[in-house]
């Protein structure tokens, strides 16, 4: 995902703030946990999905549990400037249950004739809607998060190497998740163990946290990317956050990314900040 946002950083980040750039250790890992209020995540995810197609030339499979009714504003500012079949590359698939998401994930390996052209991107938006459903046992929504986040780990493995043969991007997987499900009260200690499991797998993580008195009438986030192998312009290496990033979303609906200065002190109060991974 890395790789994809900075492509959405340059693109739509602010002209008065110069965005570092994202580099990759090679083979590294291609997963993605992002944790964050659903809003913002699926923002992210369907700016990151459009990106992916219509300047990588991507294809995307995006699973979602709700039905999209919009594109975000600040991608439809700028639809015009979109290739005409970007967003033919986008298939969006909505399981209902999560019985529906692991077969249809599973079907992939059935449903890609062997001379299509292979999806490059597995996006997975709001995991929780499916672990933590009414009634489920804890330990059941763990054991659920393993199944599915491991079955997309065997997919995204099947899909690259079918890609290496055709010479296609590899595949790459981003999940999103909220920890403070509604309808799950202060049950917070089921909800982190769920976040632990789906790290064992997605080694990479993009954390957002929404900023609190920060004296604007916006919405603003900070954006954290941390990881094995991640290293961005501006930042050393071996830190335990490398890279963050203020997200403002203008009166109009439009998201700008603006890039923190690595040695600068954050006055504004962010919610458990630790570059985004408290437990």
């Amino acid at each position: 995902m890395v790789d994809i946002l900075n492509v959405v950083f340059q693109r739509y980040g602010s002209q008065l703030h110069a965005s570092g750039d994202i580099k990759v250790a090679p083979q590294q890992e291609s997963s993605t946990l992002m944790v964050g209020d659903e809003n913002i995540n699926r923002s992210l995810l369907l700016l990151t999905a459009i990106t992916a197609a219509s300047e990588l030339g991507f294809r995307v499979l995006f699973f979602t549990q709700n039905q999209i009714q919009s594109l975000p504003v600040t991608v439809q500012d700028s639809f015009a400037s979109l290739k005409p079949d970007s967003l033919k590359k986008i298939r969006f698939v909505y399981p209902k249950t999560m019985e529906d998401l692991l077969e249809d994930v599973a079907s992939l390996h059935e449903l890609v004739p062997e001379t299509a052209p292979l999806p490059s991107l597995l996006i997975v938006d709001g995991v929780e809607r499916y672990l933590c459903v009414q009634d489920r046992p804890q330990q059941d929504c763990q054991s659920a998060a393993a199944h599915i986040v491991a079955l997309l780990h065997d997919t995204a493995a099947f899909l690259k190497a079918r890609s290496e043969k055709s010479q296609q991007p590899a595949c790459r997987v981003i999940v999103s998740y909220q920890r403070e499900w509604e309808g799950r009260g202060s049950d917070a200690f089921a909800l982190d163990s769920i976040l632990s499991v789906l790290e064992r797998y997605l080694k990479l993580r993009c954390s957002l946290h929404k900023v609190i008195n920060s004296g604007e009438a916006l919405n603003e986030w900070m954006l954290y990317l941390s990881g094995p192998g991640l290293q961005v312009d501006g930042y050393g290496d071996g830190e335990k956050c490398l890279g963050s990033w203020r997200v403002v979303m203008q009166l109009n609906g439009t998201l700008e990314f603006r890039p923190e200065n690595a040695q600068k002190k954050e006055t504004s109060r962010v919610q458990e900040s630790d570059c985004g991974n408290e437990k």
